[in-house]
């Protein structure tokens, strides 16, 4: 009687999450989503490219809200992103679960390829790297028995073998099962087994406009597939999907609940002002259905509605750790970055951000289109060329930096735009030759436009200039990731090494409005 009543309150809750659920359910740059259920416990991870920790890992009690636990690669020992851009480093996770332990398998692209690392707890810690031999980027596992297939896609062809759960070592040869439908690049496989058939989920069309998820299905694991007859069963490159703001829709994952409802976590990316999108891909949910000829329905076959989750605000305290929700380009120099007495000192780096080496940036995933991000600087130690200030950063060749600068003892303040090997000073303000103490930034957006401002008391704050967001949008800078905001510093003068140029944050304010 008891587990009846659970059941029914599952379900009920089930109904209701449904009914108020919330699109996206993790905004912001959290793309190619995967999921695994544990019990009542959701995991789910995403791909982080260049950025440092990789493979964010979030825990969910109703698949609708989220919370970040952790980082999945968090030491150096896991992930090195040399040189790594915003179309490299870490691709397509997939998290699963088995006899006790968590797995993740994603690629490491411009590098050593395919890899998982292993834990008994998701929050971490994890294994180092166990490197795999099959090819392919979006590798999944699924366990069956005493079994553990490896899927990923080599040479635009869906493929499978046999490896060993402990050490990795391939046990079989790889075989091709599916080529899709005829879409290019299918991608993102993962296989489930419901019914006496074993499902392939993928994604083809590229992750732009095109994107779309099909599925096949066999009796036997390596097939063959016959394909979905409504194939794709998710796109929104449809007449119905054609005038959304919500556009990409594709790359997903299925999860059956502890009521036995199943749900996709699936990626998809807002437009804003026509046709751009700057905040990157973002996770989706929807249910699904499984109809009475074997096939599921995603989401009744209807459009994906946007409705936003709640307002996030987030006050950053530099006399605490960082949240594991802050981030670095790359894996971070740690001597440029030192929390003390309450603030975080950054010394500036002798690689301007577009160099793409290790540059002097921390900050956080923009995920709101309406959003104010502010910091205080209360101490600085310039020499000539030297700054320091925040950056609204898409990838190396694309990004907005708004700063103080010392210009042969006049305080400048300076705001940047660096797009496609172009540098433009956008304004150049001198403010005073050595009376500056303390110096506040903050950039507002409202979704079309940045506006960048500086203030020298905290109270009245002036306008600099306004800097569209479609400049730091995929369709014009590229890459795959979306706008993060954060802080910087950087040294102009190549003579002074490391640890001589310093200045320092009180805070980092973010609030989504």
């Amino acid at each position: 009687m008891k587990k009846l009543l659970l059941l029914l309150l599952s379900v009920c809750c089930l109904q209701v999450w449904a009914q108020e659920l919330r699109n996206p359910i993790i905004p912001g740059f959290h793309p190619d989503p995967s999921v695994c259920r544990v019990g009542t416990d959701y995991y789910l991870v995403n791909s982080s490219f260049e950025y440092f920790p990789g493979v964010p890992i979030f825990h969910s009690s109703d698949l609708v809200n989220w919370k970040q636990i952790g980082n999945v690669l968090n030491r150096e020992s896991q992930l090195s992103l040399k040189d790594a851009t915003g179309w490299q480093g870490i691709y397509a996770p997939t998290i699963r679960y088995n006899n006790g332990r968590y797995y993740m398998i994603t690629t490491l692209v411009g590098d050593k390829g395919n890899f998982m690392v292993t834990a008994t707890n998701p929050a971490g810690p994890w294994s180092d790297p166990i490197w795999l031999k099959q090819g392919g980027i979006d590798p999944s596992l699924y366990f069956e028995g005493q079994k553990c297939y490896m899927v990923s896609n080599p040479d635009n062809t869906i493929t499978l073998c046999e490896i060993d759960a402990k050490t990795g070592r391939q046990l079989t040869e790889s075989r091709s099962i599916w080529r899709g439908t005829g879409g290019r690049w299918p991608e993102g496989p993962h296989i489930y087994k419901k019914s006496g058939y074993y499902y392939l989920l993928i994604s083809e069309g590229g992750t732009e406009l095109a994107h779309s998820i099909t599925i096949a299905r066999s009796k036997t694991i390596y097939g063959p597939y016959e394909a979905c007859p409504a194939n794709p069963i998710l796109t929104h490159c449809s007449l119905k999907g054609q005038d959304s703001p919500i556009q990409g829709t594709g790359h997903g994952d299925l999860v059956e609940d502890a009521s036995g409802r199943w749900w996709m976590v699936f990626l998809a990316y807002r437009n804003f002002n026509g046709s751009y999108h700057h905040l990157g891909r973002e996770t989706f949910l929807a249910p699904v259905e499984w109809k009475a000829d074997g096939w599921p329905v995603v989401n009744g076959g209807n459009v994906i509605v946007l409705n936003e989750p709640p307002k996030k605000s987030l006050y950053v305290d530099f006399g605490k750790p960082l949240g594991p929700d802050m981030i670095y380009i790359q894996n971070p120099d740690s001597s440029a970055f030192w929390q003390h007495d309450g603030k975080m000192r950054l010394y500036g780096s002798v690689h301007e951000m577009y160099v793409n080496k290790q540059p002097t940036f921390v900050g956080l995933r923009q995920e709101s289109a309406k959003v104010v991000m502010e910091t205080k600087i209360s101490a600085f130690d310039f020499v000539d060329s030297d700054e320091a200030g925040i950056c609204v950063y898409q990838m190396h060749e694309g990004y907005v930096q708004c700063c103080v600068n010392d210009f042969r003892g006049n305080y400048r303040i300076k705001l940047r735009l660096v797009l496609k090997g172009v540098r433009a000073l956008l304004v150049d303000r001198n403010i005073g030759e050595t009376l500056l103490e303390k110096i506040w930034f903050r950039v507002k957006s409202d979704g079309s436009k940045y506006y960048f401002y500086y203030s020298i008391d905290g109270q009245k704050y002036i306008l600099l200039e306004t800097v569209p967001c479609s400049l730091l949008s995929t369709e014009t800078v590229g890459g795959f990731t979306g706008v993060t905001m954060g802080i910087y510093a950087h040294t102009g003068n190549p003579k002074y090494q490391m640890g001589r140029s310093y200045a320092d944050f009180d805070y980092l304010e973010y609030v989504e409005e």
